[in-house]
């Protein structure tokens, strides 16, 4: 059943072509109106950047989709601000279905989750769905998922400032958890090759082996145990218990 009047704005940062993106617009028009804003080409790792060295644009497909050569902060910026005229503004905003988990610190990298960011920021909840596969994947579960939890924000909605970090296990999911962000263990790795003209170039990467299993309640270990997480998060960053350990510190004159 369709949601009457519901506007849902939708991107991403894998790219507007993206296997992701064409099937969560799928399952949401089954809830509401959608439109869709996303970057022309893949954004991964851009997280929560805004392009402000060199100028940007757009292009419209259809009535209902556009592409920015930018970032997925870009995309939510444009729509709220430029693309979508005032009559046809969001209510709520889903970014993703990532090919890939967002799990624990690597959330601070995702424009997955900065285009949902970006949404609460101007006002708009905001909902960043991703999929915990690799080579080989399916998105047809998650697909489901998102249409749940994303009806299920619009009938009773979020708290204010508030965003939703979900990951969708591999296969059929056992159920919903509501955790915390967790931690990885892992370190980088930088490899050094040399092109044909006797240049270095280099490769970021890293060799991840496992998470802090000792924090009890997060995503990894919800995605472990084959349920879907779903992590409320903002875009404070502040540390409010450490407010109080350094409150000596406004005692110092200079």
């Amino acid at each position: 059943m369709r949601l009457e009047k519901v506007r849902i704005l939708i991107t991403n940062d894998d790219g507007i072509h993206s296997e992701g993106i064409k099937v969560l617009e799928t399952a949401l028009q089954e809830i509401g109106d959608v439109y869709v804003v996303a970057p022309e080409s893949e954004m991964s790792g851009a997280s929560h950047s805004l392009t402000l060295s060199r100028p940007l644009r757009i292009r419209q497909i259809d009535e209902r989709h556009w592409t920015v050569d930018g970032t997925p902060t870009d995309c939510v910026t444009f729509a709220i601000n430029r693309i979508l005229s005032p009559d046809k503004l969001p209510h709520i905003c889903a970014s993703g279905i990532n090919h890939g988990a967002n799990l624990g610190d690597d959330a601070t990298y995702s424009g997955t989750v900065a285009g949902a960011m970006e949404a609460t920021i101007l006002g708009i909840p905001g909902i960043a769905f991703s999929l915990v596969a690799n080579r080989h994947h399916d998105f047809t579960e998650a697909a489901k998922v998102a249409g749940k939890l994303m009806r299920k924000a619009i009938e009773e909605g979020l708290p204010n400032g508030t965003l939703l970090n979900v990951n969708v296990p591999k296969g059929v999911p056992k159920g919903v958890r509501v955790t915390k962000q967790g931690f990885k263990n892992a370190k980088p790795i930088i490899s050094e090759h040399t092109d044909p003209r006797g240049k270095f170039y280099y490769w970021i990467g890293e060799d991840r082996t496992g998470f802090h299993a000792d924090e009890g309640g997060t995503d990894f270990e919800a995605i472990d145990e084959g349920y879907v997480s779903v992590t409320p998060m903002r875009s404070d960053l502040t540390n409010y218990t450490a407010i109080e350990k350094l409150q000596n510190w406004n005692d110092l004159i200079f």
